[in-house]
This record gives structure tokens, C-alpha cells and sequence, in this order.
């Protein structure tokens, strides 16, 4: 049964082709450009054949001297050009032996007279006239030599080279960009007007989406949504006998790497209907106009196959909300390309069978019209996996790669809360390449577990050379970290302490196995703000110094007290208020006057000297441990869960996460990738120290 499965997917691939006929378009774009260099070289090589000038340039004495006088001259052409009188002179063909008009043999009419092979110049025709008379004054009159007048001018000063090649050579030009910008743009063969076409990209029959619902793991409510989208298309008098109709559009909403455009490739692949792909930054277009011509041009091939599905992914570039930063009497082509959009997905020449999905991961600058029932009627949102939505994840990820015994996808999903479906993706790339570095045959949970690492922290830096001095106080940084969180009751549970140097400017990390949850209180914000603060508080209470280490910890404090402060309302002088501003609608006025601008700034020292002082309590009261706990960190560098139970003890408090089956025994979890699970130290980009009078975080 698997020879035959296998068997019938692999023509799949095959079926592909006719969407991208590689030698129609090579042939075709090969064709008109050779076509154009040949015009191009063809009127160039018309300029070197009649415009070419072999003769050169003597002075008119010479040519007195040598040549008139001497009766060699068979004839003289004076012709104006630019602004001077240019005379050739035609010598006899018996006097071209003569040793004097050897410098002159180089010329190609030299052999066969066909031409002149010297001229000179003169001001006018009249003085030209009296030159020539002045000088055969003396010769009789049967042997004098006149000049012929010509009307004619140069060839590179003919009205041809100077107006008609170069509009030729422009409009050969332009021809060939238009082509190009224009090519493969809806069919067509990419004439010169095909740019306002639709650049989509069709799905049908002859070119499936090899990609089902059963490729997807961890979706399982955003799965609904869309199958049943799928399952109007295939069974429609399912829901129009009950007088349903199927939404207009879907917008899946969600982080970047948890799937939404997968989802939308195994919509193509199971809903067996046309499907048209494009991104939003395909109708944005230098040219006014382009965008709104391509939306008509894709509604118009969208009605003519329908019914059938149009996925735009990042549909915020032309769907951000209208009158901002516009400039006043200027055109805004993104705003016509949305307004054209709105018009099509529903307006009064809406037809029905054309189902619209799009994605965006930035719901929060599209215009509120985009989004009304009648255009998108849903809004799916994708959020990050839970443990469940992780395992099947990385269930689908570890199909391909040869595993070992031993490898568990629940325990890997513990491992990683956080984590989105394009994060695991490269938690397993990564494993496969680090044990395929290491010449092994199969990919076992320690490669994992170092992949987990790279992802996190970085790439170890194990040359990188760190002077004793410094090593010590990341050590006693890390251990601070590591003591607040194990003794206050609301931290999340510490499962890895390292002071090995990972990625660019990381010189030591912790990491934390948190509770995966939403809502946060007061207790549990501060205890976590503790925490962080544990390495400059043990830096300080060692040393009676502190370094630059703690950039990265006091970013991540003052934001979150300001938060506090300003967003959540836990601050009592403050209050019960919330300046939160994700539309960015204050970006000139405050909503609050310079007093109370002050106050939360005060409240905002006031809370972090607070953390401050309780985090110095603890570490002072916990000295001892904080000394064995950097001492075996400087000792053997990288410090687990069993470590730290080894030297300070059982945890005091009850472990609040959910993954206390994978703690135990493992030591390994890793943090989720945001929140306050990951503290480093050292960014080793700043140099200028802190002064101790200058902090304002101490509190004192």
C-alpha cells in the first residue's frame, strides 16, 4: 500500500508545469529583446557605415605647399560643418604613389580613391575662394583648381543622428521596460499595457496546491473556519436550503510564523475551486492608476471562473486606513487601490461565488471599512500554539527527519512554550543540521535540546575571549537572577542558568519555565520585575559597583512599570486609568497635562526603586546561597534545576506551571520566546559605564 501511495503523489508535483511554462516565457522575452538590440545595433552600425570619416586633418599651408602647388589635386568638395567651411581633398590617382601621402596610407580610401583623404577647414566659402585664387596666382588658368560647393552636411551633424536616433533609441527603450514591468502580468504575453493586469497567480485543476488541512497542525479553530468555508464551496445547498449564505471574506489575523499563509495554501489545496494568490504590494505601483486597474483586472478574471477563492496576503499594504500622512493636494495610490478594492468586494456590480481571504498580521492600521460585515464578515485569529497545538506541530515538522528513540514531541512541546509553527520549524532544522554536523546517523533529544538553545540564546561563542574580572560578574549577574526567582513566590521556575557567551552581545542568560497564561496581577508583575532586577541588585551588594550589564533587565523594567503605570491602571496616585495607544492617535497631543506627565514619571521611580529595595533584601538575606551558586557557576558554567536544588534546597513555593511532569529530571526546559523568561547579560555593544550616582534605579 505505501509503493502504491507513494506512486500516485509523485506525478503531483508534475502538474505544476503548465502554470509556469518556462520556454513560452524564455522564448518569448528572448525574442522581442534580441529584436530591440538588433534595431539598436542596427542604427548604430548605420551611423559608423555613412558616418564614418577615414580622412584626417592637415592645415591649409600644408596643403598649399605640398598638394596644390605641386598639381596632385584632383578636385576640392567644400560643404559647411557646424560652423566652419570643411574642404576634402580629392588627390589624383597616379600622385597617391608618392612618398609624401605616405602618413596618409593608413586612410581606407587611399587604395581605392574613393573618397578624400585629407581635408581642411576654411571660415566661409568666400574666403575660401579668395585662399585658393591667392595661391595658383601665379599658375595658368587651365591648371587652377576650384572648389565645388555642396549643400550637404555631415553625417553626425544630419537632422537624422541628431532628433530621429535618439527618439528611436528612447522609444525602443521604453518599449523594452514597459515589457518587462509588464510581463506575465495576467496573460496576455506581457504587451506593453499589461502592467495595470492583475499579477495573480492561478490555482486550478491543471495546477494543484499540494498542500491539505492534514499538512496543518495546531489550528484547530482557525481549521473550522476556513474548512467550512471549503465544505459551502463543494456541498453548497447545504446551507442555502436552510436560506444561509457563506461570507463574503475571511481575514486571518495572528504573529508572524503561525501559519496563515499555510492555511490559506491548504485552502487552494482542498477547496478544488479556481484560486488566485497575490500579495497586497503586488497593486502598488509607481504609476497612478495601476493599482485599481489591476483589483478591476482580478475581479474581472475572478467572476469569470467562478466560484472560486482570492487569498491577498499582506493585505496591510494597501489596506491601511485612509487620511494619514497624506499630503495635501497629492495623489495617493494606495488609498485609490483600496477604495477600488472596497468597491469590488462589495458594492452594486458585486457578483456572488468569489470568496475573499486575506492575511495581514497587522489588524490594527487596516481602515474600519475593509473590515465591516459584507467584506470581511470574519476575523480569524491565529494565535500562538498551546502545548496540544505544539506537540501536533512538531509532529508534522519531525515526519521528515530520521529521529531517534527517544525523542518525544509532548516533551519538545514543553520544552518551547511560546513558540510559533515557524519557530518549531526551525527548532527541527536546526537539530537535524547540528547532529548532521556531529556525524550522526539519526537526530536524537540532546541535538533538540541544542537547537532549542540556538534559537533562544544564539550562537555559543566558546573562542570568545572574556577576561576573569568580567567572568565573575556575569557569574554573581546570572546567580542574583537565579536566587530572586527562586525564592519569590510568584516568578516563574528557573530551569537553566549559563554564563557562556551566546549570539552578538549576550554574555550570560537564565531561563524560565513559565505558566502559559493571560492575565497577569499585580503581585506577579512585581515579583517578576524583581527578578530582573536580581542581577544589578547582586552586582551591586558583591562588588559595590555595577556594570553595563543590566541594560537589557532595565529596558524590559521600565517599560513594563510604565505599563503599569500608564496601560493596566496599578498605580493608586495615578489611578484607574489607561493612556494605551495602539492607533497612535496621540502622536502630537497627550491625553493627560504636564502635571500628570510628572506624576507618572515619579510613580515610575518610585515602583522600580521599590523592586529595588526588595530585590536587595532577599539577595542580602540570601547571601550565602548567592556565593555558592556563582561560585559553581564559574566553576562549571552551565547550572540546571537539579543544581539549584542541590544548593539552595526545594523551592519554598509550590511549582505554579503546568509542565511539572517535564521538569523533573530533565533540567533542560527552556523559556517561551517573550515575557519575563529570559534575562541576559553584557550587551557588549555599550561601553560607557553606569555611575552609581546617576542611577536612578536604586532607590536609596
Amino acid at each position: 500500500m505505501e509503493d502504491k501511495e507513494n506512486t500516485n503523489k509523485k506525478p503531483r508535483p508534475v502538474k505544476r508545469a503548465p502554470n509556469f511554462p518556462k520556454k513560452p516565457q524564455k522564448s518569448s522575452k528572448f525574442n522581442i529583446f534580441w529584436v530591440y538590440a538588433a534595431i539598436i545595433v542596427g542604427l548604430i552600425l548605420l551611423q559608423w557605415v555613412f558616418g564614418s570619416d577615414n580622412s584626417k586633418r592637415i592645415t591649409y599651408p600644408v596643403f598649399e605647399s605640398k598638394m596644390l602647388l605641386t598639381g596632385d589635386v584632383e578636385k576640392l568638395v567644400a560643404y559647411k560643418s557646424e560652423d566652419l567651411v570643411r574642404v576634402d581633398v580629392f588627390i589624383k590617382k597616379d600622385s597617391l604613389k608618392k612618398q609624401t601621402y605616405a602618413p596618409y596610407r593608413s586612410s581606407g580610401t587611399l587604395s581605392t580613391n574613393s573618397g578624400p583623404i585629407v581635408y581642411f577647414n576654411a571660415g566661409t566659402m568666400d574666403g575660401l575662394d579668395k585662399q585658393l585664387a591667392e595661391s595658383q596666382k601665379e599658375l595658368p588658368e587651365n591648371q587652377r583648381i576650384l572648389a565645388e560647393k555642396d549643400t550637404r552636411q555631415s553625417m553626425f551633424g544630419s537632422w537624422f543622428f541628431q532628433i530621429v536616433f535618439p527618439i528611436l533609441l528612447f522609444i525602443g527603450f521604453w518599449i523594452f521596460i514597459m515589457r518587462r514591468m509588464g510581463g506575465g502580468a495576467g496573460g496576455g504575453g506581457g504587451q506593453i499595457f499589461n502592467i495595470g493586469k492583475s499579477k495573480a497567480t492561478l490555482f486550478d485543476k491543471e495546477s494543484q496546491v499540494s498542500v491539505t488541512f492534514n499538512d496543518v497542525a495546531g489550528l484547530e479553530e482557525a481549521k473550522q473556519e476556513v474548512m467550512e468555508i471549503v465544505d459551502f464551496l463543494k456541498n453548497p445547498k447545504k446551507y442555502t436550503n436552510l436560506g444561509g449564505k457563506i461570507p463574503k471574506g475571511a481575514l486571518l489575523v495572528g504573529s508572524p510564523g503561525t501559519g496563515k499563509t499555510l492555511l490559506a495554501k491548504a485552502v487552494a489545496g482542498e477547496a478544488q475551486v479556481p484560486f488566485f494568490s497575490l500579495s497586497g504590494s503586488d497593486f502598488v505601483e509607481m504609476f497612478v492608476g495601476v493599482g485599481a486597474s489591476r483589483v478591476r483586472d482580478l475581479f474581472k478574471q475572478a467572476k469569470d471562473k467562478a466560484p472560486c477563492i482570492i487569498f491577498i496576503d499582506e493585505v496591510d499594504a494597501i489596506g491601511r486606513a485612509r487620511g494619514k500622512n497624506s499630503v495635501m493636494g497629492g495623489n495617493d495610490e494606495r488609498e485609490n487601490t483600496l477604495n477600488q478594492l472596497l468597491v469590488e468586494m462589495d458594492g452594486f456590480g458585486t457578483d456572488s461565488g468569489i470568496i475573499i481571504l486575506a492575511a495581514t498580521n497587522r489588524p490594527d492600521v487596516l481602515d474600519s471599512a475593509l473590515l465591516r460585515p459584507g467584506r470581511f464578515d470574519r476575523q480569524i485569529s491565529i494565535d500562538k500554539p498551546d502545548l496540544v497545538g505544539r506537540e501536533q506541530i512538531f509532529k508534522v515538522h519531525l515526519k521528515p527527519i530520521k529521529i531517534a528513540n527517544g525523542v518525544d514531541a509532548k516533551k519538545l512541546s514543553a520544552q518551547t512554550p511560546g513558540f510559533a509553527g515557524a519557530e518549531i520549524a526551525n527548532v527541527c532544522n536546526e537539530a537535524a543540521l547540528i547532529a548532521a554536523r556531529r556525524n550522526k546517523a539519526e537526530v536524537d533529544m540532546q541535538d533538540f535540546q541544542d537547537a532549542i538553545d540556538r534559537v533562544i540564546g544564539g550562537l555559543e561563542k566558546k573562542n570568545k575571549i572574556i577576561s576573569p574580572e568580567e567572568k565573575k560578574i556575569v557569574a554573581y549577574h546570572e546567580a542574583g537572577h537565579a536566587i530572586a526567582g527562586w525564592f519569590l513566590e510568584h516568578a516563574d521556575p528557573l530551569v537553566k542558568v549559563s554564563i557562556v557567551p551566546r549570539g552578538v552581545a549576550a554574555l550570560g542568560y537564565a531561563q524560565y519555565l513559565p505558566k502559559e497564561q493571560f492575565l497577569y496581577t499585580t503581585e506577579q508583575l512585581i515579583d517578576g520585575m524583581c527578578m530582573t532586577m536580581g542581577g544589578r541588585v547582586a552586582e551591586d551588594i558583591t562588588f559595590g559597583k555595577i556594570s553595563t550589564g543590566a541594560q537589557n533587565d532595565l529596558e524590559r523594567i521600565t517599560k513594563l512599570s510604565y505599563a503599569m503605570v500608564t496601560i493596566y491602571g496599578m498605580n493608586a496616585n495615578v489611578g484607574n486609568v489607561s493612556f494605551h495607544d495602539p492607533q497612535n492617535e496621540y502622536n502630537f497631543n497627550k491625553p493627560y497635562s504636564e502635571k500628570t506627565a510628572e506624576m507618572i514619571d515619579n510613580e515610575v521611580r518610585l515602583l522600580i526603586g521599590n523592586v529595588y529595595t526588595k530585590t536587595k533584601e532577599l539577595l542580602t538575606e540570601k547571601r550565602d546561597g548567592l556565593e555558592k551558586l556563582a561560585q559553581k557557576l564559574l566553576e562549571k558554567e552551565i547550572l540546571f534545576q537539579a543544581d539549584l536544588e542541590e544548593i539552595l534546597g526545594k523551592r519554598p513555593f509550590e511549582t505554579r506551571t503546568t509542565y511539572d511532569e517535564f521538569v523533573n529530571g530533565t533540567g533542560d526546559q527552556k523559556p517561551a520566546a517573550e515575557g519575563l523568561i529570559h534575562e541576559s547579560v553584557g550587551d557588549t555593544s555599550l561601553n560607557k559605564p553606569i555611575e552609581p550616582q546617576e542611577d536612578p534605579l536604586k532607590g536609596e
